[in-house]
């Protein structure tokens, strides 16, 4: 037929690769089939995708998401070698992708060979900017933004007077500094982002990302205050601990009890929670690269907000002395749904 076809649609594939597209007869009321033989109308003609331009497979591609190319690949080797067309990956990257490589000072020593493997190396490798202050990264599965904000670049109470924190340089971390905890009894940790580095349409989760040290002490049995909002604006609070092995112990709780928590000052007697009681979140997790992260709490970004997300910790009303941690940065990326 020379016109185009009317009431077109995808039918279950016959084999690999090969499907029914099923079509009205111009001159016939929609609905009406035919079978091939011409007997009343049309049958089904089998469209095979690897038929198609390569362009055309790319520009479907491109549509879905890097998980979803990456598992369309598979098909055959004219999907596969779409699937790694600059065109797709393209649209995968942020739309400012260059301008956010162009803040960090390796910009100049970044090398890559295609869209895909630019893709590829942003979401494995981390990559400093503004001034090696701030790690930015892609999410794998989507490529949504992803940033990891620095110690030196938080707010801490006290960060200042070496009696009570230090800044001090460790291998294993991605910033030239870290905080290390020497002992308060007011912790207060807060970071600020400028919502438009976000990308739109996205569930974002913070994290605090840190370690303990040997002589880790006063986070046992004392929850935190965690908060995440945009300055400003309201806040979602929530109750974390900071003490990894918390809940190892609390598996072997048989009955509630209470503890006293013993301060330079004073003791606290606090309560321990309950067997069985719901702390989804509360507590610590290891992470790939051996740190701990602490989920401080979610924030969907519409993409129409223009502001400062505020993201934090503290434990103020306390009172007891606490000391023994290190702190790598605050994270922030989208939140994790596919397992």
């Amino acid at each position: 037929m020379s016109e185009p076809n009317r009431g077109g649609l995808l039918q279950k594939p016959t084999k690999r690769n090969r499907f029914e597209i099923s079509v009205s007869h111009p001159q016939m009321p929609l609905g009406t089939e035919i079978d091939s033989g011409g007997r009343g109308g049309i049958g089904c003609k089998a469209l095979d995708f690897d038929d198609l331009p390569e362009v055309c497979i790319a520009n479907v591609l491109s549509f879905t998401s890097p998980r979803d190319a990456c598992r369309l690949s598979l098909v055959s080797t004219t999907f596969r070698s779409a699937a790694d067309l600059d065109a797709v990956w393209d649209k995968f990257l942020p739309p400012d992708y260059q301008d956010i490589i162009f803040r960090s000072s390796a910009a100049s020593a970044l090398y890559f060979s295609s869209k895909k493997q630019l893709y590829l190396t942003l979401a494995q490798k981390p990559l400093l900017i503004d001034d090696c202050e701030l790690s930015f990264f892609l999410d794998k599965w989507y490529g949504k933004k992803c940033y990891m904000l620095s110690a030196r670049t938080l707010s801490i109470v006290w960060a200042d007077t070496p009696r009570y924190w230090k800044y001090t340089s460790l291998p294993e971390t991605r910033f030239a500094e870290v905080a290390e905890l020497i002992s308060v009894c007011w912790l207060e940790i807060r970071g600020r982002i400028s919502t438009c580095m976000l990308s739109p349409e996205t569930l974002y989760t913070a994290y605090l990302v840190f370690k303990p040290t040997i002589r880790s002490y006063g986070f046992d049995y004392q929850p935190v205050e965690a908060a995440v909002g945009l300055v400003g604006g309201e806040s979602h609070n929530r109750t974390i601990y900071l003490d990894a092995e918390k809940e190892r112990r609390r598996h072997y709780q048989n009955f509630p009890m209470r503890a006293a928590l013993f301060s330079h000052a004073r003791v606290v007697d606090v309560q321990a929670p309950m067997p069985g009681e719901s702390v989804d979140g509360q507590y610590p997790k290891e992470r790939d690269d051996g740190w701990l992260e602490s989920e401080l709490g979610d924030f969907f970004y519409e993409g129409r907000e223009d502001g400062e997300l505020e993201m934090g910790v503290s434990e103020v009303k306390g009172g007891g002395w606490k000391g023994g941690l290190i702190v790598q940065g605050i994270e922030i990326r989208p939140k994790e749904t596919i397992k």
